[in-house]
C-alpha cells in the first residue's frame, strides 16, 4: 500500500476529508479498487516517509500507533491492515443502516458456539480461468524455495480448514484428525475486528491459487500423524498433517503446477473419440482380489490420497450432523402425496391477550385559512408572494444552483397548464383533456423542473405520473414500468431538454421503444418552449373531489409495477394531516434529501410545504455521493428547521463528519428518518445521536415514521418536549417474531431485536392490526399483524386494476368469529407491526420482505443485518444483498445474494459465507438454501441505488446470475423428505405372490416370439449348421453374388466382396494363421480392424482354421494413452494365441506412442493381412458339434465392467435364422448398415447375417459420418434402402447436425420414403426423445413416422428384440415415475405430473421367451411389474469367457430356473428391469400383442433413500434445467448424488447451473444432490453404442482427473 509509512493522524484536514470520500466511494462501489489505489496513493505520495522494502515474506508492518491492540501478524492481509487504519479515521466503514451492537455480539456469540462443533465445510473447487475477478497476487503459486518442506505443506491448506490452537499431541488416528478440524478460532480482537478473525498459519504464505494441473499425479501424503514423534511441540507442522490427510491440496511444488491451458478463448473441443474404458479393470468373473490387489483398498479401488474423495468425507463429517427437525417414517401408498408435513410443535408460543381494539388519532383539526384544494394554496402564495422562495436546487458538488421563487412557480406551472390543454395538437384538436394519464420522466438532479410539470399537470387537472428516467434498454425492472404506464393508459411523457438528449436514441435519431412500454409521444417543458396564456385564460381550481390528482408508482414483491392513485382530497387531507402533525409553520425551511417524485420526499418536500409556503432545499442522490456531508451544511447554513432524511444518510453523514466544528444542528426542530419503520433504523439513530449531539442536535427531534405508497403515512413520531424522556424501545425474541407473536426477550439475548416505535397514528386515521395471510381477522394485543389504515387521506386504488384494488383498498376487518367489525373500509398499509403502550406503534418489518419457510416468518432486512454483523469489510458491500425465497419442493427456500469485493480472495468469500451460514442459522434458526456472491456491480439496481430484488429473483431461477462464488445448502435446510424406505424382508413367498396374481386375475409377466420352425428344404438345415459351411456353399453355388459393399466418406465404394472372394479371402488367412501362427485348433485369435470388409474376411479365416476370433475395437491413433490398455487387457484376457491386422495398426502397436501406455515387447504374434501369398489351407475346419464355441464377443458394459462371453455355432445358426425370419432376409434384398461392428448385434449384423441369408449389406463406417454427416441418409435414398439399422450415436449425429439442413438435404434429392424400418440397435432403454425427434426432423424429406423401431439385446442374449418387417407398431406408455423408484408401474395418461413415457423395444424375436421375475425371490411376476427380464432362447450365449474358469461366480446368469411355477426352463437372467404389457394390438397370429418394456439396467439403477432411481430420468431433468447444459451424467458415491454436467455456454454460465441443478433434481427426484461438477463439453466419456460410461466418469472424477470448471459441495 502507498501508505505504509503515513501518519494519518498528521495529515492536514483536507486530505483527510479526500481520503475519507474515497473511502466511501469504495464502500459504495462507485470507483474501482484500482482506481481507489490509483487515487489513494496520488493523494498521500507527499507525505510517504520511505522505510526499507519489506521482506519477501509479506511480514506485516506494525499497526498504527494509535491502535489499543497491535493485531497478531497474519497471513498476507492488507485488508486488515487497511481496515484497521480506516476505522482509527472514521469510526468504521459499517454500514450503520444495519448495525446493532447488540447484534453484532450475537452473531460473534452464535459463531463462537459453532466453533465448538469444529465443523469443516468442504470448499468448491474452480477452475482458474471461470474466477475472473480475483486479485492477481492470488494466482501466483507459492515460493517453494523459502521455507521447509513443512511451510510448503502449510501454504498446500484451503482457507477453512484452519490449523488447530490446542491439541493433544499424542492423537496418532487419522480419524480423529479429521474429527477435529477446527472451523478457526478466534484470535485477540483488534481494534478494528467486528468478528472473531479466523486464525491463519503463522507462515506467511501468499494467498492460494485456486488451480490445479490438468492431470495432477496421485501421491500419498507426506507427513502421516501416526509418525509424529510423541514429544513434538503443537505448531504447524502438525496443520501440514492435517491438511495433507484432508489432501486438500490444491497444488503440489510450484515446478509441477503448470497452469492448465486457459480453455475461455478457444471453441469447446469436440467430443472426443469415443473409447470403451473398463473402470479398473475388473472382469465380470474375475476374482475380485486379483483385479484390485495394486489399488490401495479404499472406497471403490480409488487411490486413498485423493483430494476429491477427501471432500466428499469432509462433506458427509458435517452432513452428520443432527438435522431440525426430525423426519417422521416414511409413507407407504403411492397414492398420498410425497412431502412431509410437519407436526406442530407444542411448544410453539402462541398469542394469549384479548383481540386488539381499533386506534384512533387525534382529530384533524380544520384551521380556517386552510386552502380548498393544493393548487388553490399555490395560486394564493403566487399572487401574494411571489417574491418567497419555494425551491433551491443544488449542483452535484452541493453549491445552490438555481432557487425558485412561488411567484415563478406560479407562472411557470400556468404556461404549462395552458401550453399542455390548448397548443400541442394543430389548432383545434386538443390532445390532453383533464382527467388524461401524463408521465413525468425528471432526472433526480433537476427538482425545479419537475415541481413546474406536477403543479402545472394539477392546474391542467391532467394526472402525472411519475416515473424514473430510463437509462438503457436494459434497466431493472423497465418492462414492469412498461405495465405501469399501460395499466394507467399513458400515451404522454413531459421531460426537460437536457434530460430528453440524454435518452437512449435509435440510429436514426428517434427515443427507443423500451421494453413492454407503449408508444410515447415525449414533450418538452422548458420555459422557452411553453406559451404564454391570454389575459383571459386562467386555470380552472375546484374544490378538491375525489378524482385521482396524481398517481404514484410501486413495484410489488414480484417486480409488477402498479399505480397507486391518490384524490384530490385524499392528497390535500394527507398534506393538512402532516401539517398538524410535524407542526408545519408557514415560511419555514426544510432539507429533502428524499427522492421528490414519490412517498415522503413528494408529499413532504413538494406538496406539504407549498401548502405551507415552505423553503425546501432538495439535495440530490448525486450530490450526496460526492459530499455526503451536504445535507447537514444545507441544515446549518439555511438554519432549517426540518430535515428529510433516510438512515443511510445518517450513515453517510456521520462517515464523512472530520471533527467540523461550524456545524451547528441546534436549528432543527424535526429530524424525519423516512424509513425509521426498518427494525434496523435504531442503531443508525442512536450513532448519529451520539456523533451530532455535540453539534447542537437534540434527541427529541429525532422522528421516525412509517409510510407505504397505499395508505400513505402511517404514523410518525412527534417531536418531544425538551428534556422530556425518550419514548422506551422494545425488545423481541426472534424466536416468538418468527411464530408472529410478541415476546420481550429475557433468556437468549442473542436473539433479540431492538425495535423502536414510530410515534402516534396520524391525525383523523383509524389503525386495526389484522392477521397477514387469510380473512382480515383482528390479531390479539401480543399478535404481529399487518397494519391496516381507515383514513381520508390514503390512495385510492391501484389505477387500471380493480380486483387488485379490492383486496388492498376495501377491507373490512372481522373478529375472531369471522363477523366484519364494522362498515368502513380500510386499506391494507403493507407493514408488519403491533400497538405497544400507550398507543405507540412499532412495526418490525414488511411484508414484501416476509419469508414464510416452514410456517415460521422471517424478515428479509432481519437476515441482512445478520449477514452483515457477520465480519464482512473484504468480502462484500454492505449496501448490495438480497435476500429473497424461491419455491423448491413444497416450501419456500432462503437465498442470499450480495456483490463481493473485487479484492476478496476466493477463501476469505468462502469463509464469510459458511460463517453467515451459521450465524443465520444460530439466530433466525432457518437454514440457508443458497448463498451467492455476484462481481461487483453486477446485481440489477433500483434508481437510487438499492438492489432490485424481483430482478435478482428473477435471474437468480433463469440462470442469469453469473455467480463467483456459490454455496447450497440443501440437505441442512430441505426437513421436509420422507424417510427413507426400509426394504421390507420377504414375508411373503414368491408362490403365494403367483396365486395371489392368479386369483386377483392377472396372467404372468411372459411373452415369446414366434417359433422358428422347420425350414422347408431338409438339404438347407445340413449345409447351414455352420456359417463356414453356409459360406462355401455360396461360393458353389452362387460364386458372383455381391454380399458386401463398403463405402467411404463420400459414399463412393470402396471395397465389395461376392461370395467367392469372401471365400478365397477367408483361405487365405487360414493358411496364414497356420503358416506363420502356427495355431492350433481352438486357439483364440485378435481380430484388431477398422470397420470393413477384412475384418469379415479375417473371422470366417478363423473359421475355417478352427480358431475362436475375438473381435477387438482398433486403438485409436489419437488417443492411444486412452484406448490401448484396454485392447492390451482383452488380449491378455482371452489369453489370444495371435492378432490379425492391417499393416497401419501393426505400426501403431509397435510405436513409440503405444510403448509409452502398454508393454510393446509382450504382444503374441502380429500377422499383417494385407498382402497375403495366394494360398489355400490343407484342409477347412469343421467343429465336431453345434456346441463348440464359435467366437468371443467382448464389451465394456456402462458400469465399466469389461465382459466377454461365449457364443457357439449354435447359437449363430439360430441368431442368424431369428434375424432372418424377423425381417424377411433373402439374397434379393439389400439393407444398410451404419454401425460399430465390435459387439452384439452390431457384429452379428455386419459379419454374419448376410453369409446366413444371402442379402446384400451396404456397409457405412460410423466414423464416416464425422467427415460427411449426410452419408447415410443419401446412401438410404440412392439405393433406395428398404430397410437399414444404426446406433442412437449415429442418428444424435445426424438429429444435431443435419437438423437445419433438412431443405438442403431435399434440395439434393434426399428421399427417404423408400425407407420401411431404421432399427436402432442398442442395449438400453429407447430413447424416446432422440427417436421422436428423429422422425420429426425428416419427415420433410419422405421418412414414414412408423420406421424407426429400436432392438434390445444384452451380454447373455445378443438379440431379444427386433422390430423387424411384420407385426404392430412399437407402442408408447406412460407410467408413474413415482411407482417406478418403488419398483411398481403404474400406467397413466399422457401428460400426467412425474410421468415418463417407454417406448417398447421391438418385437420379441422368433424362438424367444422372456418372462418377468422378482430379482430377489426370483418368483414370476405378474402383468405390468417391473421386475427382472429372464430370456430363453437357443441363441443365447454359453456363459462368460473367464481367464480362470471361474464360472460359478456368474454361472446364475445363464442357467438358472424359476423358485417357482416352471422349475425345469433354463433362463439366462439380462440383468434388465422392465415389464410386460399385454396390448389391445394383435400380433401376426391373431392374438393380442404382449409388448416388452425395458426402463433400465439393474447394474446402472442407484439406490438412494431406499428406492431404486434410474440415472437416465435424473439426467433428462437435469439437462431440462439450463440452456447451456450439453449432456449430464448421474452416479452415487457414499449415499451423495453426484452430478456431472457439460457446459456448453461460457465459463461464466458455470455457476449458474449449481442451484437449477439443484432445484430440479429435488423439484422432480425428491432427492437432494451432494456434488454438482460442471465440466467441459466432451468431458462424459461415451462408449461405442453411445452410452455414457458412470461407473469410468465416478473414477476419474474421484482421482481427480477431470480438469472441472467448478466443483461444489452441497452442503
Amino acid at each position: 500500500m502507498a501508505d505504509r509509512g503515513v501518519d494519518l493522524s498528521a495529515l492536514p484536514k483536507e486530505v483527510r476529508d479526500q481520503l475519507a470520500e474515497l473511502d466511501l466511494e469504495l464502500s459504495e462501489g462507485d470507483i474501482t479498487q484500482k482506481g481507489y489505489e490509483k487515487k489513494r496513493a496520488k493523494l498521500l505520495a507527499p507525505y510517504i516517509i520511505h522505510t526499507p522494502p519489506p521482506p519477501p515474506q509479506n511480514v506485516q508492518p506494525p499497526a498504527p500507533s494509535s491502535s489499543s491492540h497491535a493485531p497478531p501478524p497474519s497471513s498476507s492481509s492488507r485488508y486488515r491492515e487497511r481496515r484497521a487504519r480506516r476505522t482509527h479515521r472514521s469510526g468504521g466503514t459499517r454500514d450503520d443502516r444495519y448495525r446493532s451492537d447488540i447484534h453484532t455480539e450475537a452473531v460473534q456469540a452464535a459463531l463462537a458456539k459453532h466453533k465448538e462443533e469444529k465443523m469443516a465445510l468442504p470448499m468448491p473447487t474452480k477452475r482458474r480461468s471461470t474466477y475472473v475477478q480475483s486479485p492477481i497476487e492470488t494466482r501466483t503459486p507459492p515460493d517453494s524455495s523459502s521455507g521447509s518442506e513443512d511451510e510448503t505443506a502449510v501454504r498446500r491448506q484451503s482457507s477453512v480448514v484452519a490449523p488447530q490452537p490446542q491439541v493433544n499431541p499424542n492423537l496418532q488416528s487419522p480419524e480423529s484428525w479429521v474429527n477435529h478440524i477446527v472451523q478457526g478460532s478466534s484470535t485477540s480482537s483488534s481494534a478494528s475486528s467486528t468478528l472473531s478473525q479466523e486464525a491463519k498459519p503463522q507462515t506467511q504464505s501468499q494467498p492460494q491459487p485456486q488451480y490445479k494441473p490438468q492431470y495432477q499425479p496421485l501421491y500419498k501424503p507426506h507427513h502421516q500423524p501416526q509418525h509424529q514423534p510423541q514429544h513434538q511441540p503443537h505448531e504447524q507442522p502438525r496443520t501440514a498433517a492435517v491438511t495433507d490427510m484432508l489432501a486438500h491440496s490444491r497444488i503440489a511444488h510450484s515446478e509441477n503446477s503448470a497452469p492448465p491451458p486457459d480453455v475461455t478463448a478457444v471453441a469447446p473441443p469436440a467430443r472426443g473419440p469415443r473409447v470403451d474404458l473398463p473402470s479398473n479393470a475388473v472382469v465380470r468373473g474375475m476374482s475380485r482380489g486379483q483385479s484390485r490387489s495394486s489399488m490401495m483398498e479404499t472406497a471403490d479401488g480409488v487411490p486413498v490420497s485423493s483430494r476429491v474423495s477427501t471432500k466428499i468425507q469432509q462433506l458427509l463429517n458435517t452432513l452428520k450432523r443432527p438435522k431440525r427437525p426430525p423426519l417422521s417414517d416414511f409413507f407407504t401408498d403411492d397414492a398420498e402425496e410425497i412431502v412431509e408435513v410437519p407436526q406442530p410443535d407444542p411448544n410453539t408460543p402462541k398469542p394469549e391477550g384479548r383481540q386488539i381494539i381499533p386506534v384512533k388519532g387525534e382529530p384533524l383539526g380544520v384551521v380556517s385559512n386552510w386552502p380548498p384544494a393544493l393548487q388553490a394554496a399555490l395560486a394564493r402564495w403566487g399572487a401574494t408572494q411571489g417574491k418567497s422562495p419555494a425551491l433551491t436546487a443544488l449542483d452535484i458538488t452541493g453549491k445552490p444552483l438555481y432557487t425558485l421563487t412561488y411567484g415563478k412557480l406560479w407562472s411557470r406551472s400556468v404556461k404549462l397548464a395552458y401550453t399542455l390543454l390548448n397548443k400541442l395538437g394543430t389548432k383545434n384538436e386538443q390532445i390532453l383533456k383533464p382527467g388524461d394519464r401524463v408521465a413525468l420522466v425528471y432526472p433526480n438532479s433537476d427538482p425545479g423542473m419537475f415541481w413546474v410539470a406536477f403543479y402545472g399537470c394539477l392546474l391542467a387537472e391532467v394526472i402525472p405520473v411519475p416515473i424514473e428516467v430510463p437509462l438503457s434498454r436494459k434497466d431493472a425492472g423497465i418492462s414492469q414500468v412498461g405495465f405501469l404506464l399501460g395499466s394507467c393508459g399513458v400515451g404522454l411523457a413531459l421531460t426537460s431538454e437536457i434530460c430528453l438528449k440524454g435518452l437512449p436514441k435509435t440510429p436514426t435519431g428517434e427515443i427507443l421503444q423500451f421494453k413492454g412500454w407503449p408508444r410515447m409521444k415525449w414533450v418538452i417543458t422548458d420555459s422557452k418552449y411553453l406559451t404564454k396564456p391570454s389575459k383571459d385564460w386562467q386555470p380552472h381550481i375546484p374544490t378538491a373531489n375525489t378524482d385521482p390528482a396524481y398517481i404514484e408508482y410501486k413495484a410489488n414483491k414480484e417486480g409488477t409495477v402498479v399505480g397507486v392513485a391518490v384524490s384530490k382530497v385524499a392528497m390535500l387531507t394527507h398534506c393538512q394531516s402532516l401539517t398538524q402533525a410535524c407542526n408545519y409553520c408557514e415560511g419555514e425551511t426544510l432539507v429533502n434529501v428524499l427522492d421528490f417524485k414519490k412517498d415522503m420526499g413528494l408529499w413532504h418536500g413538494v406538496l406539504t410545504a407549498v401548502m405551507n409556503r415552505i423553503h425546501t432545499i432538495s439535495v440530490p442522490y448525486a450530490v450526496m455521493k460526492a459530499c455526503p456531508l451536504s445535507w447537514v451544511q444545507r441544515v446549518h447554513i439555511h438554519k432549517a428547521r426540518v430535515a428529510l432524511v433516510k438512515c443511510r444518510d445518517l450513515h453517510w453523514a456521520m462517515m464523512a463528519h472530520r471533527e467540523q466544528r461550524d456545524i451547528s444542528l441546534a436549528s432543527l426542530r424535526m429530524l424525519i428518518v423516512a424509513d425509521g419503520a426498518n427494525p434496523w433504523s435504531v442503531s443508525s439513530c442512536d450513532a448519529f445521536l451520539n456523533k451530532f449531539q455535540s453539534h447542537g442536535l437534540k434527541p427529541e427531534v429525532i422522528c421516525p415514521c412509517a409510510t407505504s405508497p397505499e395508505a400513505m403515512t402511517v404514523a410518525i413520531r412527534r417531536s418531544g418536549v425538551p428534556g422530556a424522556p425518550l419514548p422506551a424501545r422494545a425488545i423481541l425474541s426472534m424466536g416468538g417474531l418468527s411464530h408472529g407473536v410478541i415476546r420481550v426477550n429475557t433468556e437468549d439475548k442473542n436473539s433479540a431485536l431492538t425495535v423502536q416505535d414510530v410515534g402516534h397514528v396520524m391525525p383523523g386515521a383509524l389503525m386495526c392490526i389484522v392477521k397477514p395471510d387469510g380473512p382480515p381477522q383482528l390479531c390479539k394485543t401480543d399478535e404481529i399483524g399487518e397494519i391496516i389504515i381507515n383514513s381520508r387521506a390514503g390512495g385510492n386504488m391501484y389505477y387500471g386494476l380493480p380486483g387488485l384494488t379490492k383486496n388492498t383498498f376495501e377491507v373490512i376487518p372481522v373478529n375472531a368469529n369471522g363477523v366484519p367489525i364494522g362498515e368502513i373500509p380500510f386499506v391494507r398499509s403493507g407493514l408488519l407491526g403491533f400497538v405497544g403502550p400507550g398507543s405507540l406503534i412499532f412495526v418490525v418489518g414488511k411484508i414484501e420482505g416476509l419469508l414464510m419457510v416452514s410456517g415460521r416468518r422471517h424478515n428479509a432486512d432481519d437476515l441482512v443485518a445478520t449477514a452483515l454483523a457477520v465480519e464482512p469489510v473484504k468480502t462484500v458491500y454492505r449496501g448490495r444483498i438480497a435476500v429473497f425465497s424461491v419455491t423448491v419442493f413444497y416450501d419456500e427456500r432462503v437465498v442470499i445474494v450480495a456483490e463481493q469485493r473485487p479484492d476478496a480472495s476466493e477463501e476469505d468469500s468462502f469463509q464469510w459465507m459458511s460463517r453467515v451460514l451459521q450465524a443465520i442459522d444460530s439466530i433466525h434458526q432457518v437454514g440457508l438454501y443458497c448463498l451467492a456472491l455476484v462481481p461487483a456491480n453486477t446485481l440489477p439496481k433500483t434508481p437510487l441505488g438499492g438492489i432490485h430484488i424481483s430482478d435478482t429473483k428473477q435471474f437468480f431461477l433463469e440462470g442469469n446470475l453469473h455467480p463467483c462464488n456459490i454455496l447450497m445448502c440443501p440437505h441442512t435446510c430441505v426437513t421436509n423428505l420422507p424417510k427413507p424406505r426400509q426394504k421390507q424382508p420377504v414375508g411373503v413367498g414368491p408362490a403365494s405372490v403367483m396365486v395371489g396374481n392368479l386369483v386377483a386375475g392377472k396372467r404372468i409377466a411372459q411373452a415369446a416370439g414366434r417359433d422358428l420352425g422347420l425350414i422347408e428344404d431338409q438339404d438347407l438345415v445340413r449345409k447351414h449348421q455352420y456359417l463356414t459351411e453356409a459360406l462355401q456353399w455360396r461360393a458353389q453355388t452362387d460364386p458372383d453374388h455381391v454380399l458386401y459393399i463398403l463405402l467411404n466418406a463420400k459414399g463412393v465404394t470402396v471395397g465389395t466382396a461376392t461370395c467367392v472372394q469372401l471365400h478365397k479371402r477367408a483361405e487365405k488367412i487360414a493358411a496364414a494363421l497356420t503358416e506363420k501362427g502356427s495355431i492350433n485348433t481352438g486357439e483364440n485369435v485378435v481380430l484388431l480392424y477398422p470397420p470393413g470388409i477384412d475384418l469379415i474376411a479375417a473371422f470366417y479365416g478363423c473359421l475355417y482354421a478352427g480358431c475362436v476370433p475375438v473381435n477387438v475395437r482398433p486403438p485409436h491413433p489419437q488417443n492411444l494413452a486412452a484406448t490401448l490398455p484396454t485392447v492390451r487387457m482383452i488380449i491378455d484376457v482371452s489369453k489370444a494365441a495371435c492378432i490379425l491386422t492391417t499393416q497401419n495398426l501393426m505400426r501403431t502397436l509397435r510405436s513409440k506412442e503405444a510403448a509409452a501406455s502398454v508393454n510393446v515387447k509382450t504382444w503374441p504374434t502380429i500377422i499383417d493381412t494385407d498382402d497375403l501369398p495366394r494360398r489355400r489351407p490343407p484342409q477347412i475346419y469343421k467343429p465336431p458339434t453345434a456346441e463348440m464355441i464359435a467366437y468371443l464377443d467382448f464389451s465394456v458394459s456402462t458400469t465399466g465392467m469389461l465382459t466377454g462371453v461365449k457364443i457357439s455355432h449354435a447359437a449363430v445358426s439360430a441368431l442368424c435364422r431369428s434375424i432372418k425370419l424377423q425381417c424377411e432376409l433373402y439374397s434379393s434384398r439389400q439393407i444398410a448398415i451404419c454401425l460399430d461392428p465390435y459387439c452384439g448385434l452390431g457384429f452379428v449384423l455386419w459379419c454374419l447375417a448376410s453369409v446366413y441369408s444371402g442379402h446384400q449389406s451396404i456397409l457405412i463406417p460410423p466414423f464416416e459420418l464425422e467427415t460427411s454427416l449426410s452419408l447415410w441418409l443419401s446412401t438410404l435414398s440412392q439405393y433406395r434402402i428398404r430397410d437399414t439399422f444404426c446406433s442412437y450415436s449415429v442418428m444424435e449425429l445426424c438429429t444435431k447436425g443435419l437438423g437445419t439442413q433438412t431443405d438442403l438435404l431435399k434440395a439434393r434429392g434426399v428421399n427417404l420414403s423408400c425407407v420401411r424400418s431404421c432399427v436402432v440397435i442398442a442395449e438400453e432403454r429407447p430413447r424416446l426423445a432422440l427417436t421422436h425427434s428423429f422422425s420429426k426432423l425428416f419427415k420433410d424429406v419422405g421418412l414414414s413416422s412408423r420406421a424407426v423401431s429400436t432392438a434390445f439385446g444384452s451380454r447373455v442374449n445378443l438379440a431379444i428384440c427386433l422390430q423387424g418387417t411384420t407385426g404392430p407398431d412399437p407402442c408408447t406408455v406412460y407410467v408413474d415415475m413415482k411407482s417406478l423408484r418403488h419398483d411398481r408401474v403404474r400406467l397413466v395418461e399422457r401428460g400426467a405430473p412425474q410421468s415418463l413415457p417407454l417406448m417398447e423395444s421391438g418385437k420379441i424375436l422368433p424362438g424367444v421367451r422372456v418372462i418377468i421375475v422378482n430379482p430377489e425371490t426370483r418368483g414370476p411376476l405378474g402383468d405390468s411389474h417391473l421386475g427382472e427380464i429372464w430370456v430363453n432362447s437357443p441363441h443365447s450365449a454359453s456363459g462368460y469367457y473367464t481367464i480362470y474358469g471361474e464360472e460359478s461366480l456368474q454361472a446364475d446368469h445363464f442357467n438358472t430356473k424359476l423358485s417357482f411355477g416352471d422349475p425345469h426352463t433354463l433362463w439366462a437372467r439380462t440383468g434388465y428391469l422392465g415389464f410386460v404389457k399385454r396390448t389391445e394390438l394383435l400380433d401376426a397370429s391373431g392374438d393380442r400383442h404382449d409388448a416388452l418394456f425395458v426402463v433400465g439396467s439393474l447394474d446402472e439403477t442407484l439406490e438412494l433413500r431406499g428406492l431404486r432411481y434410474h440415472p437416465i430420468d435424473i439426467e433428462t431433468s437435469v439437462s431440462r434445467a439450463h440452456r447451456s447444459i450439453a449432456e449430464s451424467a448421474v452416479f452415487t458415491w457414499t449415499n451423495l448424488l453426484v452430478v456431472v454436467s457439460e457446459l456448453c455456454g461460457s465459463e461464466q454460465d458455470a455457476l449458474d447451473l449449481v442451484p437449477l441443478i439443484t432445484n430440479v433434481v429435488l423439484e422432480e427426484h425428491h432427492l437432494i444432490v451432494g456434488v454438482v461438477v460442471i465440466v467441459d463439453p466432451g468431458v462424459i466419456p461415451i462408449n461405442s453404442r453411445g452410452e455414457k460410461q458412470r461407473m469410468h466418469l465416478r473414477d476419474s472424477f474421484l482421482a481427480d482427473q477431470l480438469d472441472p470448471i467448478y466443483v461444489a459441495y452441497n452442503m
